[in-house]
């Protein structure tokens, strides 16, 4: 592939990336979800499953355990999760989801099935699902983060 080919392909992914994020938050906040940036559904992605301390959540988004701590302070002041005592280390605390944190989680899985059902209005079902096995041929394996 020549540079200028590559350099098209790294702008078109990037570009649908941008567009895919901006479509779930103005989904989620569509579906009454306030208060909340792109940023918080990167948090929400660890904090899913079963909870992550605040070291975790830094280590998944790329930044320091300070700004973890000021995120997780947002999504406690604002009802979407709440600090825990940590099930096997009694010095950290687990952050977890709250009713409304998965609650906007469910929002923003409705809103990515939304976008990505779009993409199948331009390229047809087939090769939407086409693309999404080539792409995770590729992706890395690890967090998804945001572009600080």
């Amino acid at each position: 592939m020549q540079n200028s080919e590559a350099i098209t392909l790294s702008a078109a992914l990037l570009a649908v990336a941008g567009e895919l994020t901006q479509r779930i938050h103005d989904g989620v906040v569509a579906r009454g979800f306030e208060g909340v940036r792109p940023a918080h559904g990167f948090a929400f992605a660890r904090l899913a499953p079963d909870g992550a301390t605040v070291t975790d959540l830094a280590l998944h988004l790329g930044v320091t355990k300070q700004a973890a701590s000021q995120l997780v302070d947002e999504l406690v002041r604002k009802g979407y999760a709440e600090r825990r005592p940590h099930p096997v280390d009694a010095r950290a605390r687990l952050v977890v989801l709250t009713e409304a944190g998965w609650a906007c989680t469910g929002a923003a899985e409705e809103a990515a099935a939304e976008a990505v059902r779009a993409w199948g209005e331009v390229l047809g079902e087939a090769e939407v699902r086409e693309l999404a096995r080539k792409l995770l041929r590729i992706a890395p394996d690890g967090p998804i983060r945001p572009a600080w």
